[in-house]
């Protein structure tokens, strides 16, 4: 690799990969739409002028190109890898400073001795700090799209917002939804919630398809155990009239299950109070659903609402932990969360791994059937399904020409034992970023072919 570097964070590369167009000698590994995996040893990836890809070639590049083609000027990073960047369905930007603080408590206790405070003092000025030192953190973990909860006020979404405008992140993020729960207990449950409806209102419409699309909204009521039936029904009503996501969080502790049976006797189960809202659906993301009945996964599934699977947050909080292939045989759109600050770490490798380790565990401990996940199946769980998930498999989460540049390079040498050791496997290099997770593997991180900074 050649040329001026382009900043520190990502390891000195070549500053004609900071802006489209380009082109990239590398080894490529990705899941495809047609639910395989394509492994190219020596590959060719431009980009063009608009951020999306054209070729996506073994070297040397197809046929018919001349001697000012792509091939000319590509940029040689062999051995690196390039992968799709990675999604991630759930995360929390204002807990961040809270990671790995709490082990031992259940999810309740957690967030009233930690996060609640944390959060009641989110403002503007906060965001401000935060939110670019953590989409730098998200880049740096290899995530190149995040769906954020925000805090309760608007001030701060609007600053978490800017950020992500001039960092250059793909984001979703939503204003946190609560009447029930609330750091001001002098206002009554009917005011919280037109206040917090209007300003999600104007949050939709300064910021929701911003930047061309890369910024969007979701609707974000916390979860029934800080919201009433109203807020439910009346924030599902506006995420559909201004065609925005919905996210909320779903049976992810025992004792969060029994709080909501007490406050919705009348829902049939958990997945029911937000069916009743009206809630369920294809642009619906619920986090979670560790603890659900047989009913709740079918009715998940006929309603096609979208899961994030967030491993390392159940185990932190011993939440429990999802029986993730009978999700799957069901028919469930599952992606992952890192779900900060439950979950102590950004990374989605990180989460495979954990996901890995637990499904593990329910085969030998509980007998769980079906096949269990192989690595490359979870690189597909991190990227294309995240994409899937939100709707945007047409545009991000793999490698394919006409999509969106949305990639991460790694450096599969930072993941072996031994120095000089070289994988030519997929599945087994899948493997070492998986099982062998260090920062130092994630060497550079693009949305739409503009080089994020980490």
């Amino acid at each position: 690799m050649t040329g001026r570097a382009v900043r520190d964070g990502f390891g000195s590369l070549p500053s004609a990969l900071a802006r489209p167009p380009f082109s990239i000698r590398a080894r490529l590994l990705t899941p495809l739409g047609d639910g395989s995996t394509r492994y190219l040893s020596d590959a060719l990836i431009t980009v063009n002028i608009d951020g999306r890809l054209t070729n996506v070639d073994p070297w040397p590049a197809a046929t018919g190109m001349g001697s000012d083609g792509p091939e000319r000027a590509a940029v040689d990073l062999r051995p690196l890898v390039v992968l799709p960047g990675l999604v991630d369905l759930h995360g929390h930007l204002p807990q961040w400073p809270n990671v790995g603080l709490g082990a031992g408590l259940d999810l309740l206790t957690w967030l009233e001795r930690y996060i609640y405070p944390l959060e009641r003092d989110f403002h503007a000025e906060q965001a401000r700090r935060l939110a670019p030192l953590f989409y730098r953190a998200l880049a740096a973990a290899g995530t190149t799209t995040a769906v954020l909860y925000g805090a309760v006020y608007e001030d701060s979404i609007e600053a978490s917002f800017e950020a992500a405008e001039a960092h250059g992140i793909r984001v979703v993020i939503g204003k946190v939804m609560m009447d029930r729960l609330r750091y001001d207990s002098s206002l009554r449950d009917r005011d919280v919630l037109d206040a917090s409806l209007a300003q999600s209102q104007r949050l939709i419409e300064h910021w929701h398809g911003r930047a061309d699309g890369r910024l969007m909204y979701a609707v974000t009521p916390r979860f029934a155990v800080s919201c009433t039936a109203e807020l439910l029904r009346e924030s599902a009503d506006l995420a559909r009239a201004t065609n925005t996501y919905w996210q909320t969080h779903l049976a992810e502790d025992r004792n969060e299950i029994a709080q909501v049976a007490s406050l919705f006797p009348d829902a049939l189960d958990y997945t029911d109070v937000y069916d009743r809202a009206g809630a369920l659906g294809p642009h619906t993301i619920v986090a979670h659903a560790v603890h659900l009945l047989e009913r709740e996964v079918a009715r998940l599934a006929e309603t096609d609402t979208r899961v994030a699977h967030c491993p390392s947050s159940n185990l932190f909080l011993a939440s429990g932990v999802m029986p993730l292939a009978s999700h799957l045989a069901a028919g469930l759109t599952i992606g992952l969360g890192s779900d900060v600050a439950g979950g102590p770490d950004l990374s989605l490798f990180g989460e495979m791994r954990a996901g890995s380790y637990t499904q593990s565990g329910r085969r030998t401990m509980l007998g769980d059937s079906g096949e269990p996940l192989k690595p490359l199946d979870w690189l597909r769980l991190g990227s294309l399904e995240g994409a899937r998930a939100l709707g945007l498999a047409e545009e991000i989460g793999s490698i394919e020409p006409g999509k969106q540049a949305d990639l991460i390079v790694v450096d599969p040498s930072a993941t072996t034992p031994l120095e000089g050791q070289t994988l030519d496997d997929p599945s087994e290099i899948c493997s070492r970023l998986i099982y062998r997770t260090r920062p130092s593997m994630i060497r550079g991180a693009w949305v739409r072919g503009r080089l994020l900074d980490a």
